[in-house]
């Protein structure tokens, strides 16, 4: 997964809501489409920039093709996201490593660490 395509993907907020649409499970464009005001075109444009994004996933189902999220793609995307959060949870880690040892006090409060 490429973060620039994905990113560019959700720098979009109809992008996004479709996200959020399908965060309740598969839907069809069509249902999709209800959502918006606009023209079926235009919904599968986004979708198409989803899927190449690697957000969406789609799988036929008899006549319809239904839209639904690529889990593992968030999941790549929040443990990035993590990751960047990592260095600050450090201070975190150094607190609760004192509460488990007895020692209340927050390593700041001593001035060392």
């Amino acid at each position: 997964m490429g973060f620039q395509q994905t990113f560019k993907a959700l720098s979009d907020q109809t992008r996004r809501e479709i996200l959020s649409i399908l965060s309740d499970g598969a839907k069809t464009a069509g249902e999709i489409g209800g959502h918006f005001q606009m023209t079926a075109a235009t919904v599968s444009h986004h979708l198409s920039v989803l899927k190449s994004a690697g957000l969406v996933s789609d799988i036929k189902r008899g006549k319809f093709v239904y839209y639904e999220l690529n889990m593992s793609v968030l999941d790549e995307l929040m443990g990035w996201i993590i990751a960047l959060k990592g260095a600050s949870n450090h201070e975190k880690n150094q607190t609760d490593f004192l509460l488990d040892s007895g020692n209340s006090t927050h390593p700041s409060d001593s001035g060392s660490l």
